[in-house]
């Protein structure tokens, strides 16, 4: 399994969870050449299963705890 660091297709707000509909925040590609998509509390809760079964794990949920850069316009 590889996990991919750096995305050539980030996640947007339009890929959802296959198992709940929240925002997916892991892509996860399986080894049959399939894909899944899940929000952080299903990835975690199904990673043990999910790592067996991937050939990638594209893993962006350092997003919900980065703080965005305000930008200097912002300021004026």
């Amino acid at each position: 399994m590889t996990t991919v660091l750096t995305p050539a297709t980030p996640l947007t707000a339009a890929d959802r969870c296959d198992r709940c509909g929240a925002q997916a925040y892991l892509r996860v590609v399986l080894m049959s050449g399939g894909e899944l998509l899940f929000c952080a509390h299903h990835g975690r809760k199904f990673e043990p299963e999910l790592k067996k079964i991937a050939a990638e794990i594209q893993d962006e949920t350092e997003r919900l705890t980065t703080i965005p850069a305000s930008s200097s316009e912002d300021e004026r």
